[in-house]
C-alpha cells in the first residue's frame, strides 16, 4: 500500500507514556533513537528499561521528572518518554477493493482524547483503518498518541484533502458509509453491515457536518440513544465497530 510520510524527512515523533512507549518499542524496535527513564526507583520503569535495551534501542538515558514534565507539556508521561520514527499515512483509495472492509471516519473532531480514543477502538475492534480530512480534526499529537494507548503504532490512518469526496469516492465504488446520528429513524442493527462499510462520526458539539451527512448511505441511531454525543463520540464509535464485528461473527458460525 502507498504511504507518505506524516512528518518532515527523518523527523522523531515524541511519545509519552508506558504504554505507548511500549508499544512504539515492539513495533519500531532499534529504530526508536531514544528511550528517557525518570530517575527514581520504580519497578515498572525498570521493566521498561530493560525491554528498550532487550529491543535494541541504541540509547536509553535516566532524567529527573522536571526533565519529563517539560516535554510532556502537560501530557501524563508516567515517568517515560521516546523517541519514535515518524507515523506514516495510507492512500485511502486501495482500502475501498477490501470486500470486508470496515473503517472509521472522522468529521472534525477536535478533542485529542475523542481521536485517541477512536484510534484505540479502530485497533481493537479490527477496523481497516481510520479517515479523517487534514485540516478539520484534531491532529496527530503527543495527546492523541497518549490516550490511544498505543494503538496508534498499530493502525492504518489515512489523512484526506476532502471527507465529503473521499466519502462520495466509496459510495462510487460500492462501500455503504452509515453516519451515526442520534435522531435518526433506522436503528444501526437493523443495517446490513456484512457489506463493505464506513461508519462516520462527527464532533463533539455539531455532530456530522452537512456536507458530510449527505454523502452517507444511511445515518443510523444506537438502540436507545437520542444524541450520539451523549455517549461521547468515541464510545459511539467503538459500539458500532463492535456491532459489525458481532453481524460478521454470527454469519460465520
Amino acid at each position: 500500500m502507498d504511504e507518505v510520510t506524516l512528518e518532515t524527512s527523518n523527523a522523531d515523533r515524541l511519545v509519552v507514556g508506558l504504554q505507548p512507549v511500549r508499544e512504539a518499542l515492539r513495533v519500531h524496535g532499534p529504530r526508536v533513537r531514544l528511550v528517557m527513564v525518570e530517575d527514581r526507583g520504580s519497578p515498572r520503569l525498570d521493566a521498561l528499561v530493560r525491554y528498550a535495551m532487550s529491543q535494541g534501542v541504541a540509547e536509553v538515558v535516566r532524567r529527573p521528572q522536571s526533565e519529563l514534565d517539560r516535554l510532556g507539556r502537560g501530557v501524563s508521561h508516567q515517568g517515560v518518554a521516546a523517541w519514535a520514527p515518524a507515523l506514516r499515512l495510507h492512500a485511502f483509495v486501495p482500502l475501498l477493493d477490501l470486500p470486508d472492509l470496515v473503517a472509521l471516519a472522522v468529521d472534525a473532531v477536535q478533542d485529542p482524547q475523542n481521536f485517541g480514543a477512536m484510534v484505540r477502538s479502530a485497533v481493537g475492534l479490527g477496523a481497516h483503518a481510520l479517515l479523517w480530512a487534514e485540516h478539520a480534526s484534531a491532529p496527530l499529537s503527543l495527546a492523541t498518541f497518549r490516550a490511544s494507548a498505543g494503538a496508534v503504532e498499530h493502525a492504518t490512518l489515512c489523512r484526506v484533502p476532502s471527507l465529503r469526496h473521499a466519502l462520495v469516492e466509496a459510495t462510487a465504488r460500492g462501500v455503504q458509509v452509515v453516519g451515526l446520528d442520534g435522531h435518526a429513524d433506522t436503528l444501526l442493527h437493523d443495517l446490513d453491515l456484512h457489506e463493505p462499510t464506513i461508519f462516520v462520526v462527527g464532533s463533539e458539539h455539531r455532530g456530522i457536518g452537512g456536507s458530510v451527512r449527505r454523502s452517507c448511505s444511511h445515518l443510523a441511531r444506537l438502540a436507545g440513544t437520542t444524541t450520539i454525543d451523549s455517549l461521547n463520540a468515541s464510545v459511539a464509535a467503538g459500539i458500532a465497530l463492535y456491532t459489525a464485528r458481532i453481524q460478521r461473527m454470527k454469519s460465520m458460525g
